[in-house]
């Protein structure tokens, strides 16, 4: 069962800044970003959707898309990072992820508009995970992605990921990062909530 408290997700929305300051909102996602959800995955260049879902699509298919748009279902997240362009809210990247209790990990897969890459989200982004990983109780995290996708490669290795080789295809390698944040040490202040939440809700926690 989710620690979260999902009938307010907007308790959980983070601001973060890009390289340069630019704000960042990091929310999750919402049914009313059906369309603009679909407009970002068909907006990424060819290259970029191959490397995100390991497949030559224009766009999700309609169940992938209502996947991705129900947050918490399963302990699997989706959230959006969006900012201001142009006076409206604009999704410039995206990110997904899925608490396993029983192995005490969390899965991981995101992606940026290329328009913005170079920008610093992406770094952002993963530090953001790592703070929702550790409210959740994740003990690693962990990604997979093409052996030849070097941007994200490069990401986890500047990240502090260990690599190891994919259990079931030869063509992705596995990314894999240790959490060893504290709650009361988490930098991210809605998860550091979250987390010290689930613990005090532990059975094991004392009076």
């Amino acid at each position: 069962m989710s620690i979260l408290r999902l009938e307010d997700l907007k308790q959980y929305s983070d601001r973060l800044r890009t390289r340069d300051g630019t704000a960042l909102n990091v929310r999750f996602v919402e049914p009313r970003d059906t369309e603009e959800f679909q407009h970002y995955v068909r907006s990424l260049s060819t290259r970029s959707r191959y490397n995100r879902f390991f497949g030559a699509i224009s766009e999700l298919p309609q169940g992938l898309l209502h996947d991705f748009l129900r947050v918490g279902e399963g302990e699997r997240f989706t959230i959006v990072a969006t900012m201001m362009v142009d006076g409206f809210e604009a999704i410039v990247a995206e990110a997904r992820y899925a608490f396993h209790a029983e192995t005490a990990t969390l899965e991981f897969g995101l992606s940026v508009d290329d328009r913005w890459h170079g920008h610093g989200i992406a770094t952002a982004l993963m530090k953001n995970l790592e703070c929702r990983a550790a409210a959740l109780g994740a003990e690693h995290m962990f990604g997979d992605t093409l052996r030849s996708n070097d941007a994200m490669v490069s990401l986890a290795r500047k990240a502090g990921f260990a690599f190891v080789n994919h259990p079931d295809d030869w063509k992705l390698v596995r990314f894999d990062k240790e959490i060893s944040v504290a709650p009361k040490d988490i930098p991210c202040a809605s998860w550091r909530l979250a987390a010290l939440s689930r613990q005090a809700d532990s059975p094991s926690a004392t009076a």
